[in-house]
């Protein structure tokens, strides 16, 4: 799928998120939820070890659709310095709880990523969660892409988290296979790694038992995300 214009992929992201139902699918109080959030920061943690040289606390991150500011949030517990954090949220209403919900010090920057004035280099970390999946124009993904690893100094890399599947109840969102991830950055190493037992199949699980979901998450088949550390060669 191609746009028309530049900014018509914008606009259709927007009605999108419009159409999304309301629901308590993704509260951290539900046990699968919770599962699968402590299982992504922990393999965040693992690559961030492998990958990053010297303290969390001097890395400057830019979060692309920061959403409300929850990962933001989640990386100062994880210790990077809040004036070194900046996020963009494309929906004025989540940019601006966002605002809210961060420190002072960390930038909030609303509306279209692909045009933010960033200078090239800028930043060692560059962070996208779910982000891509509810872009449906191949063109769009790529100039996204492309902007991403401009922005992103040599040694760094893209922190990526997204899910690999389509969802056929979904036609508003679309699975980036590593394949995809491998064409958007063909100049990346990639270190990647299949987390998180897919959604549909956590919630059913989790209403045996609570310690369910790690045991079916055990099976790599069925983890539905994918976590990759995609490095700019110096």
């Amino acid at each position: 799928m191609r746009a028309d214009r530049p900014d018509s992929e914008v606009d259709a992201v927007v009605q999108r998120y419009a159409r999304r139902v309301q629901n308590d699918f993704y509260s951290i109080m539900r046990p699968e939820v919770l599962h699968a959030f402590q299982e992504r920061q922990r393999a965040i943690l693992d690559l961030l070890a492998r990958h990053v040289p010297g303290l969390l606390n001097r890395m400057r991150l830019l979060e692309i659709g920061c959403g409300t500011g929850a990962n933001l949030l989640e990386l100062l517990r994880l210790g990077f310095d809040p004036s070194n954090l900046v996020g963009n949220e494309l929906l004025p209403e989540r940019a601006a709880q966002a605002r809210h919900n961060l420190p002072a010090a960390t930038e909030v920057h609303p509306g279209d990523a692909s045009v933010l004035p960033f200078a090239p280099a800028s930043f060692d970390i560059v962070y996208q969660s779910t982000v891509f999946t509810s872009l449906l124009d191949d063109a769009f993904q790529q100039r996204l892409a492309a902007r991403m690893w401009e922005w992103l100094r040599p040694g760094g890399g893209i922190l990526w988290y997204d899910f690999v599947f389509d969802n056929p109840r979904n036609p508003d969102v679309r699975g980036v296979p590593l394949s995809r991830i491998q064409a958007l950055f063909p100049q990346g190493t990639i270190d990647s790694r299949r987390v998180t037992l897919a959604p549909p199949i956590s919630r059913t699980v989790v209403k045996f038992h609570p310690a369910a979901c790690r045991w079916f998450n055990a099976l790599p088949f069925l983890r539905s995300h994918m976590l990759c550390w995609i490095r700019k060669n110096p």
